[in-house]
């Protein structure tokens, strides 16, 4: 009945999937009474249309032989997925529940529970599990020990025959990651070319591919302009499942569903996958299970601002950040340019139970002094400070394309007399992680005058910046122009960050 797993089902078809097997319990029952009420379409035509192979069982109470019937069937079918409807009685045995919406979200109580154990002829007492039962259930053990032994001996002559490929195949079951492989990541100095952090990602994620083999994914049809593209390769489709680039189409929960499995599947499988940012509004619940099932995800997230400009306000993400900043389990990062980019997709290739969001820009940035990808490892760290003795007058703090702002409100500042230090916080959630004495030597309490920068919500930058101090930001929704423009009539600019500074 969901829409959304649609979108997972739409690609399995599209996909040929054929050992992908899914049983639809057909009880006609939801939690507001029969399903009629709301739901009467043909699930199996749907499902032809999609592209799957379908099987009806009519007696799913009691017709174990037709269940495994179909259960053969569907083994038997190779290139396409199989759907088994399976028309069932909720709450089967229950004399006075079954059939009812009152058996799906509730438990049946005791007295209903042993009226039912009567009606259905199970003498036993709870929790107690019968002999014959146990017996049949575990001749299983010696079964799939032989099964294993069996697939052990193939995969050591395997082994033997091709070496490398068999290297590559037990780095991806164990999770273990190739020696050196973050000497990889692209290097950018001050001097280097200004860009968009999501053409730097697009360099990161090609320099990761030749390194990394687990390596996959793509975009919900915006990989030309979420630069997610892995040149190398070409796109993995039925026909061609050893290459790496996935194409998701429109699906962007489906996407980030997907992508959840992948990283479950093997610890050193790293799927990403990509849209722009204000559109993970229509994937944050297989975000939430990402964070929620330790799936090491990254999300990457373009257009992260009002910079991406004419799109306008349906477009520009402005309470993101802080949404998923307030997410447990997920690392929400923003770069600010080429090193901090580096040093973003080195956090989250490691993070591998903890799913990672990189919100990169669409205009282009200057690479910045003092940046580094050690920095973004502590998600916040110094990038330059004109003062001594951990005594600054003043402290500039920005994220991404704000950063660049705040060092040159910091170069005005200084010229005036200032000690001025700029602090990049590109992940809060690192950061709070870091021992106080290296929190204190970044932010020292003694340090009140403080500045914060950031195109979003300023809600949650009063922790950094104390009740003495500022923050920057947008408390509305974006508008329609240049990104230049745009960032003046908001205020995110180096003046405005000066005349803030000055009057603390």
């Amino acid at each position: 009945m969901e829409g959304v797993s649609n979108e997972a089902c739409s690609l399995a078809g599209h996909w040929g999937l054929g050992k992908l097997i899914a049983f639809y319990d057909d009880n006609h029952i939801s939690i507001d009474g029969d399903t009629e009420i709301a739901f009467t379409e043909d699930v199996l035509a749907r499902f032809e249309a999609l592209g799957w192979h379908t099987i009806w069982v009519k007696n799913g109470n009691t017709g174990y032989d037709e269940i495994r019937t179909a259960i053969k069937e569907a083994k038997a079918v190779k290139d396409k997925p199989t759907l088994i409807k399976v028309t069932t009685t909720i709450g089967y045995g229950s004399p006075n529940k079954a059939n009812s919406y009152s058996v799906h979200g509730s438990a049946l109580g005791a007295k209903e529970v042993d009226a039912t154990r009567q009606n259905l002829g199970w003498p036993y007492e709870p929790f107690h599990l019968p002999e014959d039962v146990k017996r049949h259930w575990s001749r299983h053990i010696p079964q799939g020990a032989a099964l294993e032994a069996e697939w052990n001996a193939k995969f050591a002559e395997y082994e033997k025959k091709y070496k490398e490929d068999a290297a590559v195949l037990k780095s991806i079951i164990s999770g273990e990651l190739p020696a050196g492989w973050a000497d990889a990541l692209p290097k950018y100095t001050p001097e280097s070319p200004a860009d968009a952090t999501r053409n730097l990602s697009q360099q990161c994620l090609n320099a990761l591919a030749k390194v990394l083999p687990g390596l996959l994914g793509g975009s919900a049809d915006l990989a030309s302009s979420n630069m997610t593209l892995l040149k190398m390769y070409g796109n993995f489709q039925k026909d061609t499942p050893e290459e790496r680039n996935v194409r998701f189409g429109v699906r962007e929960h489906g996407m980030g569903a997907i992508c959840n499995g992948i990283a479950l599947h093997s610890p050193g499988l790293i799927p990403y996958c990509a849209t722009f940012f204000v559109f993970t509004d229509y994937m944050r619940a297989a975000m939430r299970i990402s964070a929620l099932s330790e799936a090491g995800v990254i999300y990457v997230m373009t257009h992260d601002s009002i910079g991406l400009g004419e799109d306008g306000p349906t477009h520009q993400p402005i309470e993101h950040l802080i949404s998923f900043r307030a997410m447990p389990s997920i690392l929400m990062l923003r770069p600010a340019d080429g090193n901090e980019t580096a040093g973003a997709y080195k956090v989250a290739v490691l993070n591998r139970k903890r799913p990672s969001v990189l919100a990169l820009s669409r205009q282009k940035l200057q690479q910045l002094p003092g940046t580094s990808v050690e920095g973004v490892e502590k998600g916040g760290y110094i990038i330059s400070d004109n003062s001594s003795g951990n005594k600054p007058d003043l402290i500039l703090i920005g994220t991404g394309s704000e950063l660049e702002i705040a060092a040159k409100a910091a170069n005005e500042l200084r010229k005036e007399g200032k000690a001025v230090r700029v602090v990049s916080l590109v992940c809060w959630e690192l950061f709070d992680e870091q021992p106080d004495e290296y929190k204190e030597s970044v932010l020292p309490a003694s340090v009140t005058a403080r500045v914060s920068i950031e195109a979003g919500v300023t809600l949650g930058w009063q922790k950094y910046v104390g009740e003495k101090g500022k923050a920057i930001g947008i408390d509305r929704f974006g508008a329609s122009a240049p990104a230049g423009r745009i960032y003046k009539e908001f205020g995110i600019t180096a003046e405005n960050v000066i005349a803030a500074a000055k009057s603390l």
